[in-house]
């Protein structure tokens, strides 16, 4: 029996619309990455907020602009970038837990800060598992396509709790965030790595799920250390090219590396990197 249809797109906005969960861990031997909701705390909060279990399948909506339509009664939240909700031209606030009735459509604006919001479904949103996930890889180019105007969403069975909360605040987000890191195991193929904490960042506009390009300076490779092998890498690793130039890696990061890794931003603090837009500023420090 085939999953019920729950929402229709109508319209995508400024960025992709994406379908991600908690990713696809244990796979890097065949070159898969983990991949997954950028901002994962925005994520869970979301499924929390409309009674589904851990790893149900949201949308990932990059600066606004998703529109979608109602078929059934539908219980639906919205979190991270605090994105201006319409419901059938109706504002309502990000982080209230909504219940659409068949025709009603919502629109998501561009939110004032953040880069990436979350539509969290009840039940989630049933689409075929690619190594045990339903999540969008924009590198290995797995899992299903970003949504288009016309897509269905079918619901999926994700639904094992009570909606409990009306609502929780807003997020929102610190102008110039200054991230942790630990020193990268190539910290020494530069020559002036406390630059990696001394220097404000900019984020360059060609970054994406893969990686954050850094603007604002570079760091001086060392050229005598040659060519590096490749190496593992993972989320939140610094690396510099070698025009000295700071890449930090995404969700959708490939899972080898031949550049050094001077730096790691700590998992805890790889959340916020998945909010910054092009042309935001932050910072590091080491711990």
């Amino acid at each position: 029996m085939s999953a019920p249809v729950g929402l229709v797109v109508r319209a995508v906005g400024g960025g992709p619309c994406l379908v991600q969960d908690a990713g696809r861990p244990g796979h890097a031997a065949i070159g898969v990455g983990v991949g997954g909701a950028a901002d994962r705390a925005s994520y869970e909060l979301g499924n929390r907020l409309v009674g589904n279990a851990p790893g149900a399948a949201a949308v990932e909506v990059v600066l606004g602009g998703l529109e979608v339509e109602a078929t059934v009664h539908v219980t639906v939240c919205v979190t991270g970038a605090p994105a201006p909700l319409h419901l059938d031209g109706r504002p309502e606030p990000s982080g209230a837990v909504l219940t659409l009735r068949p025709g009603q459509r919502l629109r998501l604006g561009v939110p004032a800060s953040g880069l990436r919001s979350f539509l969290a479904i009840r039940g989630g949103v049933a689409v075929a598992a690619v190594l045990g996930s339903r999540s969008r890889d924009t590198l290995a180019q797995l899992g299903p396509a970003p949504l288009a105007p016309g897509d269905r969403l079918a619901l999926g069975d994700a639904a094992t709790g009570e909606v409990l909360v009306d609502a929780v605040p807003p997020a929102s987000y610190d102008d110039r965030p200054v991230l942790r890191v630990v020193r990268g195991p190539r910290d020494g193929w530069v020559r002036d790595v406390e630059r990696l904490v001394t220097t404000t960042w900019r984020i360059g506009s060609s970054s994406d799920r893969v990686g954050l390009r850094l603007e604002g300076g570079g760091l001086d490779p060392v050229p005598a250390r040659g060519e590096l092998p490749s190496e593992g890498a993972l989320r939140g690793a610094i690396q510099v090219s070698p025009d000295g130039r700071p890449v930090v890696f995404g969700p959708d990061h490939p899972v080898t590396g031949g550049y050094p890794v001077v730096g790691v931003v700590i998992d805890a603090d790889t959340d916020r990197l998945a909010q910054l837009r092009p042309g935001d500023e932050l910072g590091f420090r080491w711990v």
